[in-house]
């Protein structure tokens, strides 16, 4: 039967089950020694993948560390134990390493298939709650993740542990990225759909406004003709060039309300090349998207004409199109 919702009954189990997972964390920092150093070389020496295995929960758990492991530079899969018995013991290889997980270093799919990693004659490491189990000996170094008590008040649902197990599996990783040298461009090639990987790899040239796209005008153009290409283009700007496409100023929205501040004005008389800034700053397509936000931001401007190693003109872009790129 459903008890009734009793919400500071609530807030307090929520609190107790933090508590408990904070207080299973903060042991494991104690524990870390020599086994934890002897896998992390046998991880950071692997010349070929690191296999990840657990069954039940550990397995999720093992499975979210091998994500972590892979994607800050330690290749690295999940094999599930019992289909590993059927098959999958083909996916290790003698240059592997193997992580395990077992709460209780007892687990019979993790056993099963403990004689093929030792005929194979490559590392095991484990991650345990019992180091005198069978894994946890059979291990080149088990990492003790012993909780002294789950979270769950029936003492039953793998709560604190898998928790303790899955913060281990980072320490782990961070240390392998930090060993690795793995730096920022690194993380982004392995995440290049994330806002990291799009600030990171994101070229200039590859969101510009080019071709038909640039606003730009001659010199000799008038300031009713400049207006229009700014109003066709929708870049709030437009670049002033020569015959050979050289850039010669820029004219902005915020330059046409600085013009009508000074009074009226004679629009269909004044030439662009009088009012157009001449001292303007310009950025090269090679470089990334997130130097132009940079300048920008340094400069407290909104737009960038872009030109190649000589000057000439080949395109425009402004903070719009930074931001719909995910680069701001």
């Amino acid at each position: 039967m459903t008890r009734d919702l009793d919400p500071k009954r609530l807030i307090e189990l929520g609190r107790a089950v933090l508590e408990t997972e904070a207080a299973a964390i903060t042991a494991l920092t104690q524990r870390l020694g020599e086994e934890f150093v002897t896998a992390c070389r046998h991880l950071l020496h692997c010349e070929g993948r690191i296999v990840v295995t657990g069954m039940g929960k550990s397995g999720h758990i093992g499975a979210k560390i091998a994500a972590t492991l892979a994607s800050t530079g330690s290749p690295a899969f999940f094999v599930h134990p019992g289909e590993a018995s059927h098959g999958d013991l083909g996916m290790i290889t003698a240059k592997d390493v193997v992580l395990a997980l077992s709460n209780s270093g007892e687990t019979d799919e993790l056993l099963t298939i403990l004689p093929i990693i030792k005929r194979l004659g490559i590392p095991l490491i484990t991650l345990t709650g019992s180091p005198d189990s069978r894994l946890a000996r059979a291990a080149e170094a088990n990492i003790d993740v012993n909780v002294a008590r789950e979270a769950c008040p029936l003492g039953l649902a793998p709560t604190a542990s898998t928790t303790a197990a899955l913060a281990m599996g980072d320490a782990l990783a961070v240390a392998l990225l930090e060993a690795r040298g793995f730096t920022e461009e690194d993380f982004a090639r392995s995440h290049p759909a994330g806002s990291l990987g799009r600030r990171l790899l994101l070229r200039i040239e590859e969101l510009m406004h080019s071709g038909a796209a640039l606003p730009k005008v001659g010199a000799s153009a008038t300031l009713s003709e400049a207006l229009l290409e700014m109003s066709r283009k929708g870049l709030g700007m437009t670049t002033v060039v020569d015959d050979d496409d050289k850039l010669l100023g820029l004219f902005t929205d915020g330059d046409l309300r600085r013009l009508l501040d000074h009074g009226e004005v004679a629009v269909r008389q004044l030439r662009i090349g009088e009012v157009m800034q001449r001292h303007i700053t310009t950025i090269e397509g090679g470089l990334l998207a997130a130097e132009a936000l940079r300048i920008m931001d340094e400069k407290r401007i909104n737009a960038l004409p872009v030109v190649d190693a000589s000057g000439t003109l080949i395109g425009a872009l402004n903070m719009h199109d930074l931001l719909r790129a995910g680069v701001v």
